[in-house]
């Protein structure tokens, strides 16, 4: 579904991505475990168009690409969850919802915010609230239905967990078993990565801006002397 080849990523004169390959295929959770300054937020960033490459392909359903912008992307069904929410603080809950369902005619929209309210009940209850009086909890769920909003084929979570409390670190990853129940694919993110390799098919481990070791989801058990080093969870 999503192939990522070679792919080299730069700020300024800083390589913060090295010849990265990686791919997903449709239907599954792919997790992406690292040290902070691994690279994995900007392999997101470029996958989604907000960072140029530098080099490599990025493939997506077939097609090339590399470099495209975001909203292009977002029309083909590929969305993100971005680090830290990201919701706009000044726009009510609803609003939130209206301007990410931007890519769907407006009878799909209101039919998508609807499914969003029942899906979390929480965004219902505050549906007229502007979305900087929410909880960090509740903001990730508010990033989590804006993504669905465009009714995306494969999800890209950057620190889903990131800054909640255990309870709602559940809550968070019973979601993602449930979107992938649904048939939605998802590559995440994640500092907490026994929760994410709990969930995953396969991961990605990362250091340095490369790829330095991939397995099978919840088998890695030769990943936890670094877990014990410098991941959390």
């Amino acid at each position: 579904m999503l192939a990522v080849e070679g792919l080299t990523a730069r700020y300024g004169a800083i390589t913060a991505l090295r010849d990265v390959s990686l791919h997903i295929d449709e239907g599954e959770i792919v997790c992406l475990v690292g040290p902070n300054g691994a690279g994995k937020t900007t392999l997101m960033s470029t996958v989604t168009g907000l960072l140029a490459p530098a080099g490599g392909r990025v493939t997506y359903l077939g097609e090339d690409v590399t470099g495209a912008s975001p909203d292009r992307l977002l029309r083909m069904g590929l969305a993100l969850v971005p680090e830290r929410r990201r919701i706009f603080a000044d726009l009510t809950i609803e609003e939130n919802l209206t301007v990410a369902g931007i890519t769907v005619p407006a009878a799909e929209r209101r039919r998508k915010i609807a499914e969003m309210m029942d899906l979390f009940p929480v965004l219902a209850e505050k549906r007229a609230l502007h979305a900087g009086y929410l909880s960090g909890g509740q903001a990730q769920q508010l990033a989590v239905a804006r993504a669905l909003m465009s009714d995306p084929r494969l999800i890209l979570m950057d620190e889903p967990s990131l800054g909640l409390a255990p309870a709602l670190v559940n809550t968070i990853f019973d979601l993602v078993q449930q979107l992938h129940a649904a048939g939605t694919t998802l590559l995440i993110v994640e500092q907490n990565a026994r929760k994410a390799l709990a969930v995953a098919d396969r991961a990605y481990m990362m250091r340095t801006g490369r790829i330095v070791d991939e397995g099978m989801g919840a088998a890695l058990d030769r990943w936890t002397d670094l877990f014990e080093s410098y991941l959390e969870g």
